[in-house]
């Protein structure tokens, strides 16, 4: 069942937090259209700066199998590769976008399509805003254990033999 990731886009001006509606689902996973149709999937999704290095990097590869006269099977081969990546890779490039444009993580959700994994986000998301636990009014310190005197000999760490015993 494919995973999707949530991200937030940075609120606008004057809000405190981003609306809802402008949150967008990343699905894990390999992307067919981004395998087929780099390019246009690219562009399709903003991604300008990741097209940049798609183009140099496809025309520096294909440049160098020219100048080294790589067969066509090679060069054929290696624009298949290249697609392979970008398909398999598409998710990650997206999410990197979207960081570097200040988006947030909120989470990750299981679905078996888009609509479902929405559905399921934001009914917990929902749920949690409105059994938000209050924060409690007094902080006691953990209790832990506290020992009394040097360490003995005998003690032993774990399931570790003490020194210089039998086996």
């Amino acid at each position: 069942m494919p995973t999707y990731t949530v991200h937030a886009p940075p609120p606008h001006h004057g809000e405190t937090t981003s609306a809802p509606e402008r949150f967008v689902f990343v699905r894990d996973g390999f992307h067919f259209w981004a395998f087929l149709l780099t390019p246009l999937w690219l562009l399709l999704h903003g991604l300008w700066l990741a097209l940049v290095i798609y183009v140099v990097g496809y025309g520096v590869v294909g440049g160098a199998l020219t100048i080294l006269h790589a067969s066509a099977k090679a060069q054929f081969l290696a624009g298949l590769l290249i697609a392979l990546l970008i398909g398999f890779e598409a998710p990650s490039i997206w999410r990197w976008t979207l960081t570097r444009r200040g988006w947030t993580t909120l989470g990750f959700v299981v679905g078996e399509d888009a609509e479902i994994a929405e559905q399921r986000f934001f009914s917990e998301w929902t749920r949690r805003a409105v059994t938000s636990p209050q924060p409690p009014t007094s902080i006691e310190p953990e209790s832990a254990p506290v020992r009394r005197g040097p360490p003995s000999p005998s003690d032993v760490i774990g399931l570790f033999p003490e020194p210089g015993a039998q086996r």
